[in-house]
């Protein structure tokens, strides 16, 4: 096959979904994918319907197994590193040597997590350090909680994580971005704000237990929930296609993750850097139907 209609780097829930949609209208698809997930150290994933629980190489493994019906639906698993837009047409070169042209092409690639340069934190994150209630806050309400780090969405996702848990201690891991009236709002609330130096994370198996700080103090905590992840590009294709980024950082894109360069889509964790699965895999639903229908109105010109 010459020209595939889609390409497709990244194969989680975003890459994943587009695909499945595609394939289903009669596209010929490829999924370029490494095979190195953002959240590969996570146990399980929470809050998608009818999946919640699952450990995120099943939920991969079960997307691959339904695209495994349709015929024009390719998994090669790849690094893309390189991509180019000649014409009509998409080149993508990997790393293995390969080159793929294709009509259209979806960057669904995630991020990556640049967590913070605390001993320790490495071997626990996605076991007992997590970075959304939202996805693991439940099975963890009411017990005695952390928050590690700063900057200026702390106050807001302090609040977050007291939805979970009454019994929080804030580690900044320095001084915080707090203002005095935020500061008098979690002490008010019984919220300890520790602003020393974090030495060390001390765990065994991944199971956090207890919290060192630079001045000698050892804080008993056996979850924490990380404010920021330092979550960054995992790819810099769409900066050598042209595309622009907005203030925050992120890719600029429009709706159903098209953006300015005519075929060019992004979508899931690649554009927002979190999404969710339920997010990352609506996402895919959106593009491809968006693809699809351009891929018609091309066949009736």
């Amino acid at each position: 096959m010459n020209v595939w209609d889609v390409a497709i780097i990244g194969g989680g829930p975003a890459g994943l979904s587009a695909a499945l949609v595609l394939g289903r209208a009669l596209r010929s698809v490829v999924i370029i994918d490494e095979d190195n997930p953002r959240n590969g150290s996570a146990l399980s994933s929470h809050g998608y319907l009818t999946r919640d629980g699952v450990s995120p190489s099943a939920f991969r493994e079960l997307g691959r197994e339904d695209l495994r019906a349709y015929e024009l639906v390719r998994l090669e698993q790849d690094t893309a590193e390189k991509a180019s837009k000649e014409g009509n047409h998409f080149h993508i070169a990997t790393a293995s040597g390969k080159s793929y042209i294709s009509k259209y092409l979806i960057v669904a690639t995630g991020a990556r997590d640049q967590l913070p340069p605390i001993p320790g934190i490495r071997e626990c994150y996605g076991i007992s350090i997590f970075p959304c209630p939202y996805c693991d806050g439940w099975e963890h309400r009411g017990e005695p909680l952390a928050v590690i780090g700063s900057g200026p969405h702390l106050f807001d996702y302090v609040r977050l994580i007291f939805n979970w848990s009454r019994d929080l201690i804030v580690f900044a891991d320095g001084a915080s971005m707090l203002t005095l009236d935020q500061k008098q709002a979690l002490q008010s609330r019984g919220i300890s704000l520790l602003e020393q130096p974090i030495k060390s994370l001390y765990g065994s198996g991944g199971q956090l237990q207890k919290i060192v700080l630079e001045d000698g103090q050892e804080i008993a905590r056996r979850i924490a929930f990380l404010a920021d992840t330092g979550a960054r590009d995992a790819t810099g294709i769409p900066d050598d296609l042209g595309v622009e980024r907005e203030e925050d950082g992120q890719y600029e894109t429009l709706e159903h993750g098209s953006t300015r360069i005519d075929g060019l889509y992004i979508i899931g964790d690649a554009k927002h850097y979190f999404t969710g699965l339920v997010g990352s895999a609506s996402e895919g639903y959106e593009a491809g139907v968006a693809i699809n229908r351009k891929l018609v109105e091309e066949d009736w010109v």
